[in-house]
């Protein structure tokens, strides 16, 4: 695992507000940290985001005390690209922008 000098996924104050609740409630292992990265291939890509634990291929930071970790294979995938938390009257989640 290494750490990255320049932030490759930034996440609203909104995002990080819903994942420390997400946190809390959850009771998520303090050995676990929040993974972002792709599933999929061929025509395209679904960007995830989840709870994991780190893993050798992994590259990691910090935003707001909460630590990120991604595979860096998955980093041609996610640069540059920012993680809000939506909720209206019907839908709520985390949308990558």
């Amino acid at each position: 695992m290494s750490d990255v000098s320049k932030i490759p996924v930034e996440f609203s104050d909104r995002a990080i507000e819903e994942i420390r609740k997400i946190y809390i409630s959850k009771k998520v292992p303090s050995d676990f940290f929040l993974r972002v990265g792709v599933r999929g291939g061929g025509c395209g890509v679904t960007r995830i985001i989840g709870f994991d634990q780190i893993r050798p291929e992994d590259i990691s930071w910090e935003v707001s005390e909460i630590r990120i970790i991604m595979d860096k294979r998955h980093m041609m995938h996610l640069i540059g690209s920012s993680v809000n938390f939506y909720e209206d009257e019907e839908r709520r989640g985390f949308l990558f922008e």
